[in-house]
């Protein structure tokens, strides 16, 4: 259907630019200047105001419409992606960083809510859905390949300028295209709410990243995350109590879909963080090129597309739960095999195996992900699940990042440049892994514990079997 490619396609972009500077932060340091523990706000920039305000994005798109909601932000995101490509100093581009997910925030939830609208509950919408889950997963592997060529062959202003002439080309088919239908909800956006939510998204984030250089146990830190723990509490009571809510609470007393978005952020984190230490150490530790490194990630990228499209058959065959559970415990057996890094070590050996597994187990678990959050989604409230599930999405990597980031870096007893450098950054980044693999472990637990088998989209199986 020539609407999910579009829509497809504009998640592609989306998801791409997660990961799509990976590769291109060293050639971003040695041009703007970055200090090296800021290069993380590169990606955390980014992934920060687009999970921030996906409440709001999802929201919009159910009072607005959700074609216009995803041109305009398409539109912005384009805007930004030039801005970014011609950014001159640190703070220009983490500022560009921060428009592109503001843009991103309109425009996937909304394009999640039309491919969940456009298609009746049943095997039509679960293939639907676990294209989108592949789009989503593979991604992330997708965006360090294409960051590698860009990189390699043009210079790092390219990763974010073929966003380009692609926004500008999606935008104008997605007028022709998308169906213009009325809003499905009547009210009013609620910016109190949003802006509860997205301060306290930002403060939990800022803290968890800062904590490394204030200490875990710093006022700064301890101060940074109550806040945050506060303005969740405030955003609730607001959402109890306002007329048109930005997030009903009663979605929340829908077991599937929170289970559904705690291991979205685990399992994707995870998966995403995976893909920032494994460029980091073929660079850095094994001097790999960024063309190199991105080639490298062509055999997982595809792994997690197939695997996507797999686990969207078994969750109609099995049911959520089985498939949940075992990838799960299939990417924490990838993350084990990461934390054996060695300083000599080599692609082959060291990286292809546990990356490969890591990609094959959340790649099955994300469409069982989605389809269970989305399950029994009707049109009024598929915008703001949409954007529950986008927000649990693209928080991950914001919210696991600068944990497993801080986990690396306290085993670094040197810098690269330094005599050890190499082995402490191998082992800093084998310590990341061998966490990764304890959250899956403890994913894989509650999957088991808190799914049943039967949480699934209603006559999933008969659909199927038909």
């Amino acid at each position: 259907m020539p609407a999910l490619v579009l829509l497809c396609a504009a998640q592609f972009m989306v998801i791409l630019d997660v990961t799509v500077v990976n590769v291109a932060l060293p050639s971003i340091q040695a041009d703007l200047g970055f200090a090296t523990q800021d290069l993380q706000w590169a990606v955390t920039a980014y992934t920060l105001a687009f999970g921030g305000l996906l409440l709001l994005g999802g929201r919009a798109a159910d009072l607005i419409g959700r074609r216009p909601t995803f041109v305009a932000g398409l539109a912005v995101f384009t805007a930004a992606s030039l801005a970014a490509a011609l950014a001159p100093s640190p703070a220009a581009l983490l500022a560009a960083r921060a428009a592109q997910g503001v843009g991103a925030a309109l425009l996937s939830p909304a394009a999640l809510a039309l491919v969940t609208t456009l298609f009746p509950e049943g095997l039509e919408r679960h293939r639907a859905l676990a294209t989108w889950a592949a789009v989503a997963a593979g991604g992330g592997a997708a965006g360090v390949l294409a960051g590698g060529a860009l990189t390699e062959l043009f210079d790092w202003e390219a990763v974010f300028l073929i966003n380009v002439p692609v926004g500008v080309a999606v935008g104008l088919m997605g007028l022709r295209v998308l169906p213009a239908a009325e809003p499905s909800s009547r009210g009013s956006l609620d910016i109190g709410g949003a802006a509860l939510a997205t301060l306290s998204l930002a403060s939990l984030i800022y803290g968890l990243v800062e904590a490394r250089d204030a200490g875990w146990g710093s006022v700064q830190t301890l101060g940074l995350l109550g806040l945050a723990g506060a303005g969740l509490a405030a955003f609730a009571l607001v959402e109890r109590r306002v007329r048109d809510p930005l997030v009903p609470l009663a979605v929340f007393r829908r077991r599937p879909t929170v289970a559904a978005l705690a291991l979205m952020i685990v399992g994707m984190g995870t998966l995403f963080c995976g893909f920032f230490f494994s460029s980091l150490y073929l660079q850095e530790v094994l001097g790999h090129s960024a063309l190199r490194t991105g080639l490298e990630f062509l055999p997982v990228a595809l792994v997690i597309v197939a695997a996507a499209h797999l686990g969207g058959n078994l969750v109609a065959r099995l049911g959520a739960k089985p498939v949940l559970a075992g990838g799960m415990a299939l990417g924490a057996v990838g993350a084990l095999l990461m934390s054996g890094l060695s300083p000599d070590g080599s692609y082959a050996a060291d990286v292809l195996p546990g990356l490969m597994v890591l990609g094959l187990g959340v790649g099955l678990a994300a469409a069982g992900i989605m389809i269970t959050a989305m399950a029994g989604a009707g049109d009024r409230d598929a915008g703001v699940i949409s954007g529950l599930v986008t927000t649990a999405h693209e928080l991950s990597i914001a919210l696991m990042l600068p944990v497993l980031t801080t986990i690396a870096i306290g085993s670094l007893g040197g810098a690269p440049g330094h005599a050890g450098g190499a082995t402490a950054l191998t082992d800093g980044f084998a310590d990341a892994f061998a966490a990764g693999g304890a959250f899956l472990v403890v994913a894989t637990v509650f999957a088991l514990l808190v799914l049943r088998r039967s949480d699934v989209a209603p006559g999933a199986r008969a659909a199927f079997a038909h």
